[in-house]
């Protein structure tokens, strides 16, 4: 397809790569992005091996690797107690030279990803919002909320689970949803030993993420009341307190080296998965815009990621944006609906709303489809 101009809406994760696979097909891109600051949230993101192959297919694998830590092995804990109930290597699906998996603070991530954007010549527009977008059907005209208009092939809305335009071309999509669940991240110091992640399931679901340059982040899940705010201050004590006594003793070990208000990184899990369409006319969404998940499969940045690559693939092969929009769903629909369901299910298991779930058996499932060509 010929597409003299593509906007994208949204810098983060899923826009940047969307952006560089775009940009690596010869298309010219545009980023806005709203925040002025560009800033990242959260600590540290976990990266399996669907993403270290996607990384190499960009041909990014090795600067994201200079920032990460590399690692093939995932151990389980269960119980109260801790016991080790299973410890395993994945594959190396970018070959026997790269890890399997990898560990990396977000705003690293980020870096690695907004500069290769640069070096292919995106453009990118910080504090800026979509706030108009009329599509005639050869076409989308944008207006932004600098004034400033545009008109551009195609627009790809990359812009998150709360996604503006996603209520703009699909007003009738379902809303996002809180699941009951909290998450809490906090850095800490990597031991040296810290061969790959470590998953602890029970009474205190949490798990500890090598990140390298001498860090790791753990993560802790909680359920809490619909409405629930967590005040800056004291949200160190208040993860402390979620810990609780009921944890197994590798996390109630750290819990002293949580002291830092401003260090921990919470927020509420909203999901949503769009059944129907994923695009009208000219204008597409990826990512958390159609299908946010929880993170107990680790998988929606790696979600995301795969979008981009596949539509960006799907647009060079077809002649019109529809066609290429509507190949891009059918490939990416079944195995974004297992992430962003089974995710749930785990979740919904651990706070009581659903039967309990064999956790091993779903992340062995999940595996196996991930290693699957996308």
């Amino acid at each position: 397809m010929d597409l003299k101009s593509v906007l994208v809406i949204g810098g983060g994760i899923g826009g940047l790569t969307a952006a560089i696979a775009l940009r690596r097909k010869g298309y010219p891109v545009e980023i806005v992005e709203k925040d002025p600051e560009w800033s990242v949230y959260g600590v540290g993101i976990i990266q399996q091996f669907n993403v270290i192959r996607a990384m190499a297919s960009l041909e990014l694998i090795d600067a994201y690797l200079e920032k990460a830590f590399g690692f093939d092995r995932t151990v389980l804990h269960g119980g109260p107690g801790g016991q080790q109930v299973a410890d395993f290597n994945t594959p190396r699906l970018a070959g026997d030279a790269y890890p399997s998996n990898a560990g990396i603070r977000r705003t690293d991530l980020q870096q690695v990803l907004a500069d290769r954007a640069k070096q292919l010549g995106v453009t990118l527009r910080l504090g800026t919002t979509v706030i108009g977008l009329e599509d005639d059907g050869t076409g989308v005209d944008v207006t932004l909320s600098d004034g400033t208009t545009a008109r551009h092939d195609i627009v790809i809305g990359a812009d998150g689970v709360f996604s503006r335009t996603r209520g703009q071309i699909l007003p009738e999509a379902p809303q996002p949803r809180y699941t009951g669940q909290w998450v809490w991240r906090y850095n800490l110091v990597q031991p040296p030993e810290m061969e790959g992640i470590q998953i602890f399931a029970g009474p205190v679901n949490a798990g500890f993420v090598p990140l390298g340059q001498d860090l790791m982040y753990m993560f802790l899940l909680s359920q809490e009341d619909e409405g629930f705010k967590l005040a800056q201050d004291g949200a160190a004590k208040a993860m402390r307190n979620r810990i609780g006594s009921l944890a197994p003793p590798q996390v109630k070990a750290i819990a002293d080296q949580i002291t830092d208000d401003a260090a921990v990184i919470a927020r509420p899990l909203e999901v949503i998965f769009l059944d129907g369409a994923w695009h009208r006319g000219r204008v597409v969404l990826i990512g958390d815009a159609i299908h946010a998940s929880t993170p107990h499969l680790a998988q929606g940045a790696g979600m995301a990621i795969e979008d981009a690559i596949v539509l960006a693939e799907e647009l060079s092969r077809h002649t019109t944006p529809e066609a290429a929009f509507t190949a891009y769903r059918t490939r990416r629909f079944d195995r974004a609906k297992f992430i962003a369901d089974n995710s749930v299910l785990i979740g919904d298991s651990q706070m009581g709303k659903a039967d309990p779930v064999d956790v091993g058996e779903l992340n062995r499932k999940t595996m196996g489809l991930m290693a699957q060509p996308i």
